[in-house]
């Protein structure tokens, strides 16, 4: 077979010049090429239809799946180490056809081999984008898994960003809560003073109310307090008792506090102990906001503060976006929801882990429903969901027992992410089960790797659904090498160091990151995003900020 580069040549091989019997060598070679291709369902060489009814073959579909059974892989535990011995794909594992070699997924290639392991074919397709057309008749759930063809998933940047945009695919519901329950919710319509604020000149002080220059004389009594009607106007060279928020008389010419005047109650009169500057501790009518200024931008997230700024400015409830609705599936027959993992069968540490993560993330999720390996079961969840969100864990791979890619195509469902170039959780997906239906996140079943998923595909999907803003991206000095992926992003549990001696504050990664582990992020307040290739100690890395890092006690997770 030849190429740009010349003749192809298999390591190891003589290479002879060109003569009758290599002509006759490379013909077989060709055959055997199309023996391969047809094997699993690959196109001619030429370009044309790979199957009898004229459909394209699934090594033409611009979507192509991966294959993760049969290849080495790049082990996310422990970045340095060489290609894993393991040869049979796990169970929505993070494993990925990865050996540097034949069947690198970022070079666009595409090989099929013989059952003796020979090269047969290489073929070049494009990177997937949001806009895909459909996929072509697979096996149906429950089926044995058939091989799907390599694409390069899109980058981790690529991805957050076609699911952001997935979930600001219309515009958003608006609802009217009471301030008592409109707390972590998403301002719908920009915030605009109902009054001026303050709506009249107040005192800002306990202390004199006078009027010109002093000394003042005064009346004994109570005075002017917060709450009451206007009073009348002060002549000069006057002083009445005020408290703060009282309304200052017209007239008035500063008002002086409690401790910085004398009283001389024999003679009736106040003096100043410091110089007197007019207007001094007065709050003029709109000093803060005038009537019909904007006070927030929509889009903002409610807080306690933005609460009170409501309630100041003369609101009793708020135009806000409903909290996107999640449901949380979990799949896996391998899964125990009580005890000690025992014969085979592990804790479920998803199902109470996604819905506490999911609420921080501004949703409202439902009881997690677990499935098993029950494609029929899986079905049925998925029709008969009324959530604007679907979450499921494990089953995205292309194992026997992994459901999720047939039923979504069983669904007509339309792939939007298949792959991300992340590890851990590179095997996550999204989809869109109908144009006006709900979206689905599948995510690995190690639980990082799952964390991964959530915050690379859920967390910009929900922000878009509910108008919240993007997390703003910022750097952190990172303080020890940190390894990367040869050709992905990685995500790696840090926690932020205060700087010593005067030095910069920096984040620390911290171990226990392989797909599998929680125990890394259980300590972490943020995941470093890691270029491929890595970071060296003393640069800066991105940083992802966990949503309860910043938390306070009055909610569930961040809003900010």
């Amino acid at each position: 077979m030849t190429g740009s580069d010349g003749p192809h040549r298999e390591p190891g091989s003589d290479f002879r010049p060109a003569g009758p019997a290599s002509e006759r060598a490379r013909e077989e070679e060709e055959r055997a090429v199309e023996q391969a291709l047809a094997l699993v369902g690959g196109s001619d060489r030429t370009g044309g239809a790979g199957g009898p009814d004229g459909r394209p073959s699934r090594s033409q579909d611009p979507r192509g799946h991966r294959d993760s059974r049969g290849h080495r892989d790049f082990r996310d535990e422990d970045p340095n180490a060489g290609p894993s011995s393991d040869q049979h794909a796990r169970r929505s594992t993070d494993s990925h056809p990865y050996d540097g070699r034949d069947n690198d997924p970022r070079d666009g290639r595409t090989t099929a081999t013989t059952t003796a392991g020979t090269t047969a074919a290489t073929a070049t397709a494009p990177e997937p984008v949001g806009e895909q057309p459909p996929l072509p008749d697979r096996a149906s759930p429950g089926d044995p898994a058939k091989p799907r063809p390599t694409l390069p998933p899109p980058s981790w940047n690529r991805a957050r960003a076609i699911a952001a945009r997935a979930g600001r695919g219309g515009p958003p519901a608006t609802i009217r809560l009471p301030l008592d329950r409109a707390l972590g919710h998403v301002l719908a319509e920009a915030l605009g003073a109902l009054t001026d604020l303050p709506s009249f000149d107040t005192s800002a002080m306990d202390g004199w109310a006078v009027a010109g220059p002093g000394p003042w004389a005064f009346e004994a009594g109570a005075g002017l307090l917060a709450g009451r009607g206007p009073a009348a106007a002060l002549p000069d060279g006057t002083a009445v008792r005020i408290a703060t928020g009282a309304r200052v008389p017209p007239d008035t010419t500063a008002v002086i506090r409690s401790e910085h005047a004398h009283v001389d109650e024999a003679r009736g009169l106040l003096h100043a102990r410091r110089s007197v500057v007019t207007g001094q501790d007065i709050r003029p009518r709109g000093q803060e906001c005038r009537s019909g200024e904007q006070l927030v931008p929509a889009g903002t997230v409610v807080t306690p503060a933005v609460l009170g700024l409501a309630a100041a400015a003369g609101y009793d409830a708020l135009p806000v976006v409903p909290r996107p609705r999640v449901d949380v599936l979990v799949l896996g027959d391998e899964l125990l929801n009580a005890g000690l993992p025992h014969d085979g069968l592990i804790r479920d540490a998803l199902g109470p882990m996604l819905g506490p993560w999911l609420r921080a993330l501004g949703a409202e999720v439902s009881d997690p429903r677990r499935l098993g390996d029950d494609a029929g079961a899986l079905r049925s969840a998925l029709t008969s969901s009324d959530a604007d969100l679907i979450v499921t864990t494990g089953g995205t791979a292309a194992g026997p027992l992994d459901h999720v890619h047939p039923v979504l195509e069983a669904l007509g469902a339309e792939l939007l992410v298949d792959g991300v170039a992340v590890r851990p959780g590179h095997p996550m997906l999204l989809a869109r089960l109908s144009p006006d239906g709900p979206c689905l996140v599948g995510l690995p079943g190690n639980p990082l790797a799952a964390v991964s998923g959530l915050l690379t595909l859920a967390e910009p999907l929900l922000a878009g659904i509910a108008g919240r803003p993007a997390q703003d991206p910022y750097r952190a000095l990172v303080h020890a090498d940190v390894h990367g992926h040869p050709h992905d992003t990685r995500l790696v549990p840090v926690v932020h160091r205060p700087g010593r001696a005067g030095g910069r504050d920096h984040v620390a990664p911290l171990r226990y990151n392989g797909p599998a582990m929680l125990r890394g992020i259980a300590a972490a307040d943020g995941l470093a995003v890691v270029p491929p290739g890595g970071v060296r100690s003393g640069t800066e890395v991105e940083i992802l900020d966990l949503p309860w890092a910043p938390a306070t006690p009055w909610t569930e997770g961040c809003f900010t």
